[in-house]
């Protein structure tokens, strides 16, 4: 269930959805400029106030270009919001074309504290891991 859609004028979007197995999954496409990257993370933070979930598949695939660089203020300001929201488990794909992005070589995994961040290179690994996640989450409640 798509949750919000955020175009820019580009036609580059960040789309947020609920998915059947109870994850959010951000997808985004097209090129994605700083301050779409902020809008489509703060519109994450805003779904996550109004329904707990979790486990977040932040889907990259289609994303073309350079990606977010602002590793800085996702680790201050972005994770420290999302985690005291819920959030503990993150599955990030990288965008198609390359094997890594900024996340994977600048993302200081010391600062994450309750956060699990785990790369992959295809979504149907990364939704496998969510499952286990979840599972991990049912067990504790």
């Amino acid at each position: 269930m798509i949750l919000s859609s955020l175009p820019d004028h580009d036609g580059s979007r960040c789309t947020l959805s609920q998915e059947p197995d109870g994850w959010l999954r951000a997808t985004w496409r097209g090129f994605v400029d700083t301050e779409e990257a902020l809008r489509g993370a703060d519109n994450y933070l805003n779904a996550l106030q109004n329904l707990y979930n979790p486990c977040l598949l932040n889907d990259n695939v289609a994303l073309m270009g350079p990606w977010f660089d602002s590793i800085e203020w996702l680790e201050r300001v972005w994770m420290p919001q999302a985690t005291q929201l819920g959030l503990r488990y993150v599955a990030h794909v990288v965008q198609a074309d390359s094997l890594s992005d900024i996340l994977t070589v600048c993302f200081n995994r010391g600062t994450a504290g309750a956060l699990e961040l785990q790369i992959f290179q295809q979504v149907t690994e990364a939704e496998a891991w969510l499952r286990t996640c979840q599972q991990r989450v049912a067990v504790a409640a």
